[in-house]
C-alpha cells in the first residue's frame, strides 16, 4: 500500500540547509495501522507531508498502491491536530468541504457525522463545539473522502485525557469498520501502542528508523489494560530515553 524507500528531506540551501529526514525506509501494508514516534522536531511531520505529496523529497521514493507519489492524491486523507475547520461553515459544511472542492457526491456525510457522535450538530458552527467535537469534524471530513490511506499528524494533541482516549477509540472503531491503511504521528507513547500494529521509532533529527516494535495484540478497547500493552509501552519508552543520551 505505502512504500517509503531511502527518504531524504532537506529544507533551505547553503548555510541555511537543514537535513530533516535521512535514509528512512518502511512499508505499510493494505489495511495496516502504523505509529511513528520520536523526539520533538525529528522530522515525523515531514515524512507525512511527503507521503501526502505536499512536499517533494530531496531523495528517495514513495509509492502508494504501487504508484509513485508526485502530488496530492484523492485516495489519501490528511488529518492535522487543529482540524483546520473554517469558522464560517457549519459542521456539515466543513465535513463536506473536501468533497465540494473535488466536485464529488456528498452522499453519506450525514451518516458519517452520526457515526462520530455529531448527529444533531450538523448546523452548528465550530465556535459552538468543544475541542473534542471539532477534532471529530476533522475526522468526518477526511472519512467522507472514503480514502484508502489516512495520515494523522497528532490529531489528539492538547486534549484532556478522557477526550483523547475517546477519540483514540473512535479512530480504532473506524479502522475496524473501513480497514484503511493508517500512519499516525504522535508524541504519546501509549497512544502509539494503542493504535499501532507496528511502532516505528525515529532518531533525533535527521530522522532515521531506530527500531520497529511489533504490536500484534492491539485492536481492542481493553488492550490498554493488558500486560502486553504495558510491555510494548515500556519497551518504546526505554528506546526513546536511550536516544536522549
Amino acid at each position: 500500500m505505502i512504500s517509503v524507500e531511502g527518504l531524504r528531506i532537506e529544507y533551505g540551501r547553503g548555510r541555511r540547509r537543514t537535513l530533516a529526514v535521512e535514509r528512512v525506509d518502511f512499508r505499510v501494508a493494505d489495511g495496516e495501522f502504523v505509529s511513528l514516534i520520536g523526539p520533538s522536531g525529528c522530522g515525523k511531520t515531514s515524512i507525512l507531508l511527503a507521503i501526502d505529496g505536499i512536499i517533494r523529497p530531496t531523495a528517495g521514493r514513495i509509492t502508494v498502491q504501487g504508484e509513485e507519489v508526485r502530488g496530492v492524491r484523492r485516495d489519501v486523507a490528511f488529518i492535522t491536530q487543529d482540524a483546520g475547520l473554517l469558522p464560517w461553515k457549519t459542521v456539515r459544511g466543513n465535513a463536506e468541504l473536501a468533497l465540494r472542492l473535488q466536485r464529488r457526491p456528498r452522499e453519506g456525510v450525514r451518516e458519517i457525522l452520526r457515526t462520530l457522535g455529531l448527529g444533531g450538530f450538523e448546523n452548528r458552527y465550530p465556535a459552538e463545539l468543544s475541542e473534542g467535537m471539532r477534532r471529530r469534524v476533522g475526522i468526518a471530513r477526511a472519512l467522507a473522502l472514503r480514502p484508502e490511506v489516512f495520515l494523522m499528524d497528532e490529531p489528539m494533541a492538547n486534549l484532556d485525557t478522557l477526550t483523547r482516549e475517546r477519540i483514540q477509540e473512535i479512530i480504532l472503531s473506524l479502522w475496524h469498520m473501513y480497514r484503511f491503511a493508517g500512519v499516525l504521528v504522535t508524541h504519546d507513547i501509549e497512544e502509539a501502542a494503542f493504535l499501532g500494529q507496528r511502532i516505528i521509532i525515529l532518531s533525533p533529527r535527521p530522522a532515521r528508523v531506530v527500531e520497529v516494535i511489533e504490536n500484534p495484540d492491539m485492536g481492542g478497547v481493553e488492550y490498554r489494560r493488558s500486560p502486553e500493552f504495558y510491555r510494548v509501552v515500556t519497551r518504546a519508552r526505554e528506546i526513546l530515553k536511550s536516544l536522549e543520551t
